[in-house]
Protein backbone atom coordinates (compact mmCIF):
# COMPACT_ATOMS: atom_id res chain seq x y z
CA UNK A 1 0.00 0.00 0.00
CA UNK A 2 1.08 3.55 -0.70
CA UNK A 3 0.01 6.20 1.79
CA UNK A 4 -0.25 9.98 1.58
CA UNK A 5 -1.65 12.71 3.88
CA UNK A 6 -3.50 15.62 2.26
CA UNK A 7 -4.18 18.87 4.09
CA UNK A 8 -7.27 20.33 2.38
CA UNK A 9 -7.04 23.94 1.24
CA UNK A 10 -9.83 26.52 1.38
CA UNK A 11 -9.94 26.69 -2.43
CA UNK A 12 -10.77 22.97 -2.58
CA UNK A 13 -14.08 23.41 -0.75
CA UNK A 14 -17.59 24.18 -1.90
CA UNK A 15 -20.15 26.49 -0.28
CA UNK A 16 -21.03 23.83 2.31
CA UNK A 17 -17.45 23.36 3.48
CA UNK A 18 -17.19 19.98 1.72
CA UNK A 19 -14.21 19.09 -0.44
CA UNK A 20 -15.37 19.64 -4.02
CA UNK A 21 -15.95 16.42 -5.96
CA UNK A 22 -13.59 17.57 -8.72
CA UNK A 23 -10.67 17.61 -6.27
CA UNK A 24 -10.74 13.89 -5.44
CA UNK A 25 -9.53 12.69 -8.88
CA UNK A 26 -6.56 15.04 -8.55
CA UNK A 27 -5.72 13.72 -5.07
CA UNK A 28 -6.05 10.13 -6.31
CA UNK A 29 -3.76 10.87 -9.25
CA UNK A 30 -1.18 12.25 -6.81
CA UNK A 31 -1.54 9.05 -4.81
CA UNK A 32 -0.56 7.09 -7.94
CA UNK A 33 2.78 8.92 -8.27
CA UNK A 34 4.73 6.07 -6.61
CA UNK A 35 3.32 3.68 -9.23
CA UNK A 36 4.38 6.05 -12.02
CA UNK A 37 7.86 6.07 -10.45
CA UNK A 38 8.01 2.26 -10.60
CA UNK A 39 7.59 2.43 -14.37
CA UNK A 40 9.59 5.63 -14.87
CA UNK A 41 12.17 5.86 -12.02
CA UNK A 42 13.54 9.17 -13.33
CA UNK A 43 9.95 10.53 -13.19
CA UNK A 44 10.73 12.07 -16.57
CA UNK A 45 7.71 13.27 -18.54
CA UNK A 46 9.40 12.31 -21.80
CA UNK A 47 7.28 10.33 -24.28
CA UNK A 48 10.05 7.77 -24.76
CA UNK A 49 10.38 7.15 -21.02
CA UNK A 50 6.87 7.47 -19.58
CA UNK A 51 5.20 4.07 -19.30
CA UNK A 52 1.61 4.39 -18.06
CA UNK A 53 -1.63 5.94 -19.24
CA UNK A 54 -5.05 6.14 -17.65
CA UNK A 55 -7.72 4.09 -19.45
CA UNK A 56 -10.62 4.37 -16.99
CA UNK A 57 -11.36 5.89 -13.62
CA UNK A 58 -14.34 5.40 -11.32
CA UNK A 59 -15.01 7.16 -8.03
CA UNK A 60 -17.63 6.43 -5.40
CA UNK A 61 -18.52 9.04 -2.80
CA UNK A 62 -19.66 7.47 0.48
CA UNK A 63 -19.52 10.53 2.76
CA UNK A 64 -18.51 14.15 2.20
CA UNK A 65 -14.92 15.06 3.03
CA UNK A 66 -14.69 18.19 5.15
CA UNK A 67 -12.30 21.11 5.29
CA UNK A 68 -9.88 21.45 8.24
CA UNK A 69 -9.32 17.71 8.72
CA UNK A 70 -6.44 15.78 7.17
CA UNK A 71 -7.31 13.26 4.45
CA UNK A 72 -5.45 9.96 4.16
CA UNK A 73 -5.09 8.62 0.62
CA UNK A 74 -4.46 4.86 0.54
CA UNK A 75 -3.41 3.34 -2.77
CA UNK A 76 -3.31 -0.38 -3.57
CA UNK A 77 -2.88 -2.58 -6.61
CA UNK A 78 -6.03 -4.69 -6.99
CA UNK A 79 -5.40 -6.42 -10.34
CA UNK A 80 -2.37 -7.08 -12.52
CA UNK A 81 -3.05 -8.14 -16.09
CA UNK A 82 -0.91 -8.70 -19.16
CA UNK A 83 -0.57 -5.01 -20.06
CA UNK A 84 -2.81 -3.23 -17.56
CA UNK A 85 -3.38 -2.96 -13.84
CA UNK A 86 -6.12 -1.72 -11.54
CA UNK A 87 -5.23 0.79 -8.85
CA UNK A 88 -7.73 0.86 -5.99
CA UNK A 89 -7.73 3.98 -3.81
CA UNK A 90 -9.48 5.24 -0.72
CA UNK A 91 -9.77 8.64 0.97
CA UNK A 92 -10.14 8.46 4.74
CA UNK A 93 -10.90 11.20 7.23
CA UNK A 94 -10.95 10.79 11.01
CA UNK A 95 -10.65 7.01 10.69
CA UNK A 96 -13.63 6.66 8.31
CA UNK A 97 -13.53 5.84 4.58
CA UNK A 98 -15.27 8.65 2.68
CA UNK A 99 -14.35 7.98 -0.97
CA UNK A 100 -13.12 4.99 -2.97
CA UNK A 101 -12.21 4.49 -6.59
CA UNK A 102 -10.39 2.42 -9.16
CA UNK A 103 -8.13 3.54 -11.98
CA UNK A 104 -7.29 1.21 -14.84
CA UNK A 105 -3.74 1.97 -15.95
CA UNK A 106 -2.25 0.63 -19.19
CA UNK A 107 1.47 0.03 -19.72
CA UNK A 108 1.81 2.08 -22.88
CA UNK A 109 4.45 3.02 -25.44
CA UNK A 110 3.71 6.62 -26.41
CA UNK A 111 5.99 6.48 -29.47
CA UNK A 112 4.36 3.43 -31.12
CA UNK A 113 0.99 4.22 -29.48
CA UNK A 114 0.55 0.60 -28.41
CA UNK A 115 0.15 -1.18 -25.11
CA UNK A 116 3.09 -3.23 -23.86
CA UNK A 117 3.14 -6.31 -21.65
CA UNK A 118 4.08 -5.66 -18.04
CA UNK A 119 7.35 -7.47 -17.32
CA UNK A 120 7.63 -10.03 -14.54
CA UNK A 121 10.02 -7.69 -12.73
CA UNK A 122 7.37 -4.95 -12.63
CA UNK A 123 4.68 -7.45 -11.67
CA UNK A 124 6.78 -8.48 -8.65
CA UNK A 125 7.20 -4.83 -7.64
CA UNK A 126 3.47 -4.20 -8.06
CA UNK A 127 2.54 -7.35 -6.13
CA UNK A 128 4.21 -5.90 -3.02
CA UNK A 129 1.31 -3.40 -2.92
CA UNK A 130 -1.43 -5.86 -3.80
CA UNK A 131 -4.75 -5.85 -1.96
CA UNK A 132 -6.61 -9.15 -2.26
CA UNK A 133 -9.94 -8.05 -0.83
CA UNK A 134 -11.61 -4.82 -1.85
CA UNK A 135 -14.48 -4.07 0.55
CA UNK A 136 -18.00 -3.83 -0.81
CA UNK A 137 -19.20 -0.30 -1.44
CA UNK A 138 -21.78 1.19 0.85
CA UNK A 139 -24.05 4.21 0.99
Amino acid sequence: MFYQIIKPRVGETDALGHINNTVIPQWFEGGRNPIFRLFSPEFNLNLSQWGLTLAKSTIEFHLPLLFDYDVEIKTYISRIGTSSLDVYQEAWQNGVKHVSGTAVMVHFDFITRESRPISNMFKQKLHMHFCNSIPETYY
